[in-house]
């Protein structure tokens, strides 16, 4: 059995090995960061007590939390005037507090369709208020592996005539595309959905009004949802009296994310991965690690293209989630099978989009894809 860079002690008297996981989220996260976390379990520190355990007003956790929001805007270079909250929810509670937050009456929010997320989006902002489809590349159901295979170029996009925002969804999950460009909104306030590429690359984010991601993927365990905004994309047209209080932004902001109790032990893993990103030298080098790794995955594709059919067109190719496709769905389910049997998991495509799906993300290591590609390329010979 293939297995990944090293074993992981899960009791005192057994070894489990790690096996690679391709699974789209919760996501890999790094061994440091998982040996430091259980290390901390039963005491943080020379506390006695357990990471778990200790009060988010206490002077511990508020310095973990003040260094995982200096590491961000750190890795991010943020601005003074952007807002770094952390958040519980997930990703989908963005979906509504958005356009609670940014879609006066009267006025319009502005989607691009990309994927099933960003369509589940939209369909939150709609009960808000009015909207508008900028561009979707949805396709045609009628036909075989037409939808969502890439995302629009920046000609495409039609915007409405104010928008109070423009809505786009970074990368998509299901699909296997990712946006390799910045949109261009002509100045309208941009809000994107980071949750599945965040910190997986340099961004200009001073371009964003207001970015938000599950922190799953890349940054962390499921629990906490970060949240980065220039308060003055927050419309001044809203009734904020009339807002449920946990989805009004503003509270968060003045109660820097301790309004309530928070995700406590999601928040410290974050804090160990933001650390752990800047050991690794920073998203730029976090970017060439993760271009050299899906290249070994998307090199098999194209070398067996009679085999392999790659769902996303070149140049929208997500360098987190890699679909493709094969000659057959038994030959996909057998895929699968033999690959969890060599130590590979989490392999199997979305119910959806079907067929077959590596997820890469920052802390998945490059052995696992140069695994997978002999792998693939094995496969093709066997049953091609």
């Amino acid at each position: 059995m293939n297995t990944g860079s090293s074993n992981t002690g899960t009791g005192a008297d057994h070894q489990t090995p790690r096996i690679f996981n391709f699974s789209a989220g919760p996501g890999v996260l790094p061994e440091e960061v998982l040996q430091e976390a259980r290390d901390n379990l039963l005491s943080l520190g020379q506390s006695g007590l357990g990471i778990m355990e200790i009060s988010h007003r206490s002077q511990a956790f508020e310095s973990i939390l003040d260094e995982a929001e200096l590491n961000l805007r750190d890795l991010l270079k943020l601005s003074p005037s952007q807002k770094v909250l952390f958040l519980s929810g997930g990703a989908t509670t963005q979906f509504s507090m958005v356009p609670m937050n940014l879609l006066p009456p009267g006025h319009t929010a502005d989607y691009v369709i990309t994927g099933e997320w960003a369509k589940k989006a939209l369909a939150e902002a709609k009960r808000v208020g009015a909207t508008h489809v900028a561009a979707s590349t949805e396709g045609d159901d009628r036909i075989p592996g037409d939808r969502f295979r890439r995302v629009p170029k920046n000609q495409e996009l039609r915007f409405s005539d104010h928008p109070a925002y423009v809505h786009v969804t970074s990368n998509n999950t299901i699909w296997g595309t990712e946006w390799h460009w910045e949109p261009e909104t002509a100045g309208r306030p941009l809000v994107c959905d980071m949750s599945s590429d965040f910190l997986s690359r340099p961004i200009d984010a001073d371009r964003y009004g207001l970015i938000y991601a599950g922190a799953q993927k890349n940054a962390g365990p499921a629990g906490v949802t970060l949240v980065i905004l220039k308060e003055d994309v927050l419309s001044s047209g809203i009734d904020r009296a009339k807002l449920p209080i946990m989805m009004n932004y503003h509270t968060h902001i003045e109660g820097h994310s301790l309004y309530n109790t928070p995700p406590v032990f999601p928040i410290y893993v974050v804090h160990l991965v933001l650390r752990w990103l800047k050991q690794k030298g920073g998203l730029s080098a976090m970017a060439g690690l993760n271009q050299e790794k899906a290249a070994h995955i998307y090199r098999a594709i194209d070398e067996l293209s009679g085999f392999y059919r790659g769902h996303a067109e070149k140049d929208c190719r997500s360098l987190m989630n890699i679909t493709f496709r094969m000659p057959s769905e038994v030959l996909e389910d057998r895929f699968v099978k033999e690959a969890q049997a060599q130590g590979m998991d989490g392999l199997k495509g979305h119910r959806l989009a079907g067929g077959i799906r590596a997820s890469v993300y920052n802390a998945f290591p490059m052995a696992g894809a140069e695994t997978l590609g002999s792998f693939m390329r094995e496969f093709a010979r066997k049953n091609g």
